[in-house]
């Protein structure tokens, strides 16, 4: 069965004008399918941080075109913008971002509520399941102080995951962890992937972590230079 396009850059080109023209970004296209897991690697300075902030909708200063679930995302009103990100969309980001004054289940919750579908019982029986999936149920009602840095991101992973999104986008989601932890994210990642369909788009600088993915692009100089099938498709596990 052919699977589903969730997000296709076509042609995006990116410069920046500050203050003389800097071309960033040029004629990048792929695509990524349901349940794929694709990392993107890069020296600093290539373009995979500005991608990424095109891709998640937050840059829409480009030329080319970005289609998320089959919809051009470009001439959007930014109210349009800001639900497609709450709907469509988690992110995880180098550092967690939970919010300290509230428990880790509520911070999980939080973009739940904003989205304003469910009630705030169905919300939280949703993040506690995320919780579960991620194993850490058991921390819910802790507070991200009282947690290690791997938890706190796999807290930050389940508060992505609460909208049920089309796509989870991670910037050095494991760039702050140590090995072990690192280890656990990434399996974490693979596992929703090839369990749960999910479909992921991670820029890294690790090139273990972008060798076991489904598929590595590299960039360099603000282009793709390459595409590679990781070892994930062809060993089934890490």
């Amino acid at each position: 069965m052919k699977k589903k396009t969730v997000i296709e850059a076509i042609n995006i080109c990116k410069s920046f004008h500050d203050p003389i023209t800097v071309k960033v970004l040029t004629n990048v296209s792929f695509s990524i399918n349901t349940g794929e897991f694709v990392s993107i690697v890069g020296k600093s300075g290539c373009g995979k941080s500005t991608l990424l902030y095109i891709l998640s909708t937050m840059d829409t200063s480009y030329e080319g075109d970005l289609l998320l679930d089959g919809t051009s995302m470009k001439n959007k009103r930014d109210a349009e913008l800001a639900k497609v990100r709450n709907e469509k969309i988690g992110f995880v980001f180098q550092f967690h971002y939970l919010l300290n004054e509230f428990n880790n289940l509520q911070n999980v919750m939080l973009p739940a509520l904003k989205f304003d579908k469910l009630s705030p019982e169905e919300i939280e029986h949703n993040a506690y399941e995320k919780l579960k999936i991620l194993g850490i149920e058991s921390e819910a009602l802790k507070y991200p102080n009282q947690l290690s840095g791997g938890q706190k991101q796999r807290v930050a992973i389940a508060r992505a995951l609460i909208n049920n999104p089309l796509i989870i986008m991670g910037d050095e989601p494991t760039g702050n962890l140590d090995k072990m932890s690192g280890d656990v994210v990434f399996n974490i990642f693979k596992e929703l992937a090839e369990e749960y369909n999910q479909s992921l788009l991670i820029v890294t600088h690790d090139l273990d972590f972008a060798a076991n993915t489904h598929r590595t692009i590299t960039m360099e100089d603000g282009k793709i230079i390459g595409s590679e099938i990781g070892t994930a498709t062809i060993e089934g596990k890490r």
